[in-house]
């Protein structure tokens, strides 16, 4: 496996490999990888004969700096992970690499960034898509893969690969799960004994909501009441933000469904003692799916 730390270096050994014929897949993330990761590793290896994965703990789409100090950093345990699920390359930059001294030059998607986890985290994005693009030059893949769990983060670069014309198809994976419903992450680890089990709640919302639309229930009202109720039952669970949106615009859906729609899940786990941290944030969604697809009868 193939160690990267340079987006020269990074872009000839691309350069070589696209000469070759050969087809390349990219996996970002921030590291602190889980089986959630190695299942994009897995969708990538299918789409492409090499497989790289960058590990980069992007400073600028953190809004909080204890968040960015918390985030866990686990590099050794990764490259083993990225050893064993057959990884090619690695692509390890300094944060100097990726961000030279000076004024950076940022990349923006408007619109689709002012929801849901935008709203809630002011500049998020504009770091998620300046550093993804970034990724995207010096990679030069044919196929960069993300996970579903993060949905408004995919839509939002989709968004951006097509309008600036990236010659990169951008492919969502889906969600991998624990054995009790809670979607993999690594915030996971910081949610004491308690919390874990009350974030049992957001897949749980989501089982009930998808249920309600099954039976043919499209009130979006009901839905959004149905999906609330059941997180108020985790007593540290504070809900950020719980809506319903078109999968592809992120615009807010009808008061009738009348086709598909994204239930998207932001939820605060509270650490026990009060005022003795912010807590965990946790995110999950589901795109739902009204029987047949068919609107309502006239």
């Amino acid at each position: 496996m193939r160690i990267v730390k340079t987006v020269r270096e990074l872009q000839a050994v691309a350069d070589a490999e696209r000469v070759a014929g050969l087809r390349i897949a990219l996996v970002p993330t921030l590291g602190a990888l889980h089986a959630g990761h190695l299942s994009l590793v897995d969708e990538a290896r299918r789409r492409a004969d090499r497989v790289w994965v960058s590990i980069f703990v992007n400073p600028t789409q953190f809004d909080d700096e204890r968040d960015l100090e918390a985030y866990p950093r686990t590099l050794a345990a990764d490259l083993a992970r990225c050893r064993e699920a057959g990884v090619d390359a690695v692509f390890l930059p300094p944060a100097e690499e990726m961000y030279p001294a000076g004024d950076p030059t940022w990349v923006e998607v408007a619109g689709l960034t002012q929801s849901l986890c935008g709203a809630a985290r002011p500049g998020h994005f504009r770091g998620v898509t300046t550093i993804v693009a970034k990724l995207l030059l010096a990679a030069k893949p044919h196929v960069a893969v993300f996970g579903e769990k993060d949905f408004q983060q995919l839509v939002v670069i989709r968004r951006m690969a097509r309008d600036l014309g990236f010659d990169v198809e951008i492919v969502g994976a889906p969600i991998v799960r624990e054995a009790d419903g809670i979607a993999l992450s690594s915030r996971n680890a910081r949610l004491d004994p308690e919390a874990r089990a009350q974030a049992r709640v957001l897949s749980r919302a989501l089982a009930a909501v998808e249920r309600a639309v099954a039976a043919d229930e499209r009130d979006t009202a009901r839905l959004l009441h149905l999906v609330r109720s059941e997180i108020e039952k985790a007593p540290r669970a504070e809900i950020d933000y719980a809506e319903l949106r078109d999968p592809e615009s992120l615009e807010p859906v009808p008061p009738r469904l009348s086709g598909p729609a994204l239930v998207a899940l932001a939820v605060w786990l509270r650490p026990a003692v009060r005022g003795s941290g912010p807590g965990v944030r946790l995110i999950d969604n589901r795109v739902l799916h009204p029987p047949n697809g068919q609107e309502d009868p006239p």
